[in-house]
């Protein structure tokens, strides 16, 4: 960024990281797009949607020009990581014995897993977490 001209540089900036993402998603598939391949259950998909989201969200607010439709995500009461687990649902529901994109845990791992996560929604919620 130059400085010269902050709105070109911004608008730079925010292209060349963009392009970047896309660059990632070229060529692939939609099962690799919505594939987890990290522990967190994030995929390639969820970044553009957050990156959407979020975008048309801080513009939408900043030009008096908000976005048509609902993003519940962004709701001032919405729980920040309600996207995260719904992919770890969403990945627990898609589990098949020939699926490899989830880790090889044993039956206790994945029990020790989701008590952790059911703790994490209760303490969010407001309950007694663990």
């Amino acid at each position: 960024m130059t400085g010269s001209d902050p709105k070109a540089d911004h608008r730079r900036y925010l292209q060349i990281a963009r392009d970047a993402l896309l660059w990632k998603l070229e060529g692939l598939s939609e099962y690799d797009a919505r594939r987890p391949l990290v522990p967190t259950g994030t995929n390639l998909l969820g970044l553009v949607k957050h990156v959407a989201g979020v975008e048309a969200g801080y513009f939408g607010e900043t030009f008096g020009r908000p976005f048509g439709e609902p993003m519940p995500w962004l709701d001032e009461g919405a729980e920040p990581n309600a996207d995260i687990v719904r992919g770890l649902i969403d990945g627990a529901a898609g589990v098949r014995p020939d699926n490899d994109n989830l880790p090889d845990l044993d039956q206790a791992s994945w029990s020790s897993h989701r008590d952790r996560l059911e703790s994490v929604a209760r303490e969010a919620a407001g309950g007694q977490g663990r």
